[in-house]
C-alpha cells in the first residue's frame, strides 16, 4: 500500500523562495508508485496543500491532516524541505514529535542547537572541534568597536546569528564599515555572531543517515567569484563548487573524521550539511545546516551523486529511515 508523504516547503525566514524549489524538486522525484506525495506550503498567514492545479486547501493543524479527493488524508511521513523557521530552527520537528508523525529531518533539540550557530559551537568545542575566534552581540548591547576588532581582528565577518543562505552575512574591512554590517544582521535576527576571517580552502561536507549508517558524502571545494561564498555565490551560479574536493588526502581524511564526529556528537539523523575552512592545516567549523538545498544544483544532491546515490535513492532512503526511527 503506498504511503501519504506531505513534502512541507516554505516557511517563515528569507529563505521561503530557496525552500520551495528544493521542495518541488522532492514532490517531482519521489517515486509514485511507492508514494502519494502531497506539496504542503508552511507559511505565517496559512498551511495549505497546494494540488497540481494550484487549488489551496487548508491543513487541519489538530493532527497535520487535509481534506482532498472527498476524503481526509492522515500522512505516515513528512519530508522536510523548509529552510530557516519553521523547519531547521526545531518548532516542526517538536509539532510532529507531539503528533507522533515521523519527519526526515534532525530531532527538534539537534535542530535547535544547530540552528544557533553560537550554541552550537560552544557546545563542541569541548569535543576539540576548531572553530574561528567570535564577538557576540544581542540588539541593543552597546557596540564596542574597538573591542571587537581586538577580538577578532580585521577583516571579520558579521553574521546573523539564526539564519541561513548568507542572509545578514557581510565581510567587513574597516573599523568604520561595523556600525552597518551590525544593523544588517539585525534585520535577520536579534543575535548576531561577528567571527574572524579564515583565510584558506573552503569545503562543504555532507553527512547523512544512509541504510542505517552514517555516511560521509564526497567533499565538496567552494570556491567563490565574490569575496565570499554569499546568496549569488550559492544561487546566482557566482561560485564554482568542485566535487571531490582538490584537498590532500590528509585534509580530506581530517575533514571527513571531524565532520562525522559532529554528527555523531550531537546525536543528529537525517541530512546535514556543514562547512569548514583548513586553517594551519586543520578543519575549523562554520556552521552545521540540517535541513540543506535539495535541487538539482545544490551541493549535498551533488555529492550523493558523486557517490553513485541519485536523487530519487536519496529522498527515498530518508522517508525510510525516518519511519523505521
Amino acid at each position: 500500500m503506498k504511503k501519504n508523504i506531505a513534502v512541507i516547503m516554505g516557511g517563515y525566514s528569507s529563505e521561503y523562495q530557496i525552500s520551495l524549489k528544493s521542495g518541488n524538486v522532492v514532490y517531482n522525484t519521489l517515486d509514485k508508485d511507492k508514494y502519494n506525495a502531497y506539496c504542503i506550503h508552511i507559511f505565517k498567514n496559512k498551511w495549505v496543500y497546494v494540488d497540481e492545479n494550484n487549488n489551496e486547501f487548508p491543513v487541519d493543524k489538530n493532527d497535520f491532516s487535509i481534506i482532498a479527493n472527498d476524503g481526509k488524508i492522515i500522512f505516515d511521513c513528512v519530508f522536510n524541505a523548509i529552510h530557516g523557521s519553521p523547519g531547521e530552527d526545531g518548532y516542526m520537528q517538536a509539532y510532529f514529535k507531539l503528533l507522533d508523525i515521523p519527519q526526515t529531518s534532525c530531532s527538534m533539540y539537534q535542530a535547535a542547537l544547530t540552528f544557533n550557530k553560537r550554541d552550537l559551537l560552544a557546545t563542541l568545542k569541548p569535543y576539540g572541534i576548531k572553530t574561528a575566534e567570535s564577538y557576540y552581540l544581542n540588539l541593543g548591547d552597546t557596540i564596542d568597536e574597538d573591542a571587537i576588532v581586538e577580538k577578532v581582528g580585521l577583516p571579520c565577518f558579521v553574521k546573523a546569528n539564526k539564519a541561513g543562505s548568507s542572509f545578514g552575512v557581510s565581510k567587513v574591512y574597516r573599523k568604520e564599515e561595523l556600525k552597518n554590517a551590525i544593523e544588517n544582521s539585525f534585520k535577520e535576527d536579534d543575535e548576531i555572531i561577528i567571527e574572524q576571517f579564515l583565510d584558506g580552502t573552503e569545503v562543504s561536507v555532507g553527512v547523512i543517515s544512509y541504510k542505517g549508517k552514517t555516511t560521509v558524502l564526497p567533499i565538496t571545494e567552494i570556491v567563490s567569484e565574490n569575496d565570499f561564498f554569499d546568496y549569488a555565490a550559492k544561487y546566482e551560479g557566482k561560485s564554482q563548487e568542485i566535487t571531490p574536493a582538490r584537498i590532500s588526502e590528509d585534509h580530506k581524511s581530517k575533514v571527513e573524521t571531524v565532520a562525522k564526529k559532529v554528527y555523531e556528537v550531537l546525536g543528529m539523523r537525517g541530512f546535514s550539511r556543514s562547512e569548514y575552512i583548513f586553517m594551519n592545516d586543520e578543519p575549523h567549523l562554520l556552521e552545521v545546516n540540517t535541513v540543506p538545498g535539495l535541487t538539482n544544483e545544490s551541493i549535498l544532491p551533488q555529492q550523493a551523486a558523486a557517490a553513485g546515490i541519485s536523487m530519487e535513492e536519496l529522498f527515498d532512503n530518508a522517508i525510510e529511515e525516518a519511519m523505521k526511527n
